[in-house]
């Protein structure tokens, strides 16, 4: 009778851990459920499809944001370099003429080139990530406004629909090209050495120093995948769109950041997976395409999506909290 009040505990316990842990797919089933009820709509094949295309995109780049914050960095440029690398994407191929096998990997270049100017000016300038990548961010942006020209750029080859429009086996393209990004990515984090120091690094940086990782050259990699990453974004953007545009990626960033925060990746870093990083895209998907359908303005969207990220902070931070109390309460008294 004695083990049972010690039992019932340990059973609050194990429950509520499992609640913690699994909370942003809890989330996510009773917003399915929800919007399930309240539009007829929503759980249709076609919107399915779509919303799963709609994420797909923010997916992608989430994926780049999700190994810089792992670490214990973070990256508001992407939105800025989707949107300078997708103009001059659009002026290579409708200006140039020059050929897709040869644009593309350009592109993709570019935007590498641009994650490793965010890492080397984080570890010249020693300044938190965040102040230097809102710095090159309205650099890359006022870059991309000044190339455009007040342009929108069409004319490109119909070749190039297939990236960002077309389907295999009837899916989507940037949806296969989202499952195999995550795929790979999951892989990296859980099952080779770099993706070790990747979590090793956002736990204690001196402790991975230490252990002979080497800082500086991780994080200027690390800033370069999120930046090739985003160039990826990039094409699929403007293959779906077909029209060079300032305004193409604006703001993703904010999806990206708040899905991680939403799957688990903590925004301290050593913490966080794919998986988690899916579930974040997803609920944040779902509101967004249920409040599509339910004709919401523009500025009322901002306000949910405002107040999905304080929540996602503030759990975050709730999280951080619990655990610690928790390990400071398994330390055995001396005396």
């Amino acid at each position: 009778m004695n083990n049972q009040p010690a039992f019932l505990s340990s059973l609050r316990g194990k429950i509520g851990l499992m609640m913690r842990k699994y909370a942003p797919q809890m989330i996510l089933l009773v917003l399915l459920i929800l919007f399930s009820f309240l539009s007829p709509k929503f759980m249709t094949l076609f919107n399915m499809t779509i919303l799963v295309r709609q994420v797909s995109f923010a997916a992608i780049s989430a994926v780049g944001v999700m190994f810089v914050m792992i670490s214990g960095g973070i990256d508001l440029s992407i939105g800025s370099q989707i949107v300078f690398t997708n103009i001059v994407l659009s002026i290579m191929l409708a200006y140039a003429h020059v050929p897709l096998i040869l644009a593309i990997p350009i592109t993709l270049l570019m935007g590498t080139v641009l994650g490793v100017i965010n890492g080397f000016l984080s570890i010249k300038l020693k300044i938190h990530p965040l102040i230097i990548t809102l710095g090159t961010a309205s650099i890359y942006k006022g870059l991309g406004y000044i190339v455009a020209q007040a342009r929108n750029i069409m004319g490109f080859p119909d070749s190039f629909r297939v990236f960002g429009q077309g389907y295999l086996w009837k899916i989507p393209v940037p949806v296969v090209i989202m499952i195999v990004i995550a795929l790979i990515a999951s892989f990296i984090l859980n099952r080779t050495y770099f993706g070790r120091h990747v979590f090793a690094l956002g736990g204690n940086e001196e402790a991975a120093r230490l252990a002979g990782v080497n800082v500086n050259r991780m994080k200027v990699t690390l800033f370069a995948l999120c930046g090739f990453i985003s160039a990826i974004t990039s094409v699929l953007l403007l293959s779906r769109v077909f029209a060079g545009q300032v305004s193409t990626g604006q703001g993703i960033e904010f999806d990206c950041l708040t899905a991680a925060l939403l799957g688990g990746i903590s925004f301290k870093g050593g913490e966080g997976s794919v998986f988690g990083l899916m579930t974040g895209i997803l609920i944040i998907g779902v509101l967004n395409n249920a409040m599509q359908l339910a004709s919401f303005p523009d500025f009322s969207q901002n306000v949910v999506k405002g107040a999905v990220l304080l929540i996602a902070v503030g759990f975050d931070q709730y999280q951080k909290t619990r655990k610690a109390k928790e390990t400071i309460a398994r330390v055995p008294v001396q005396g």
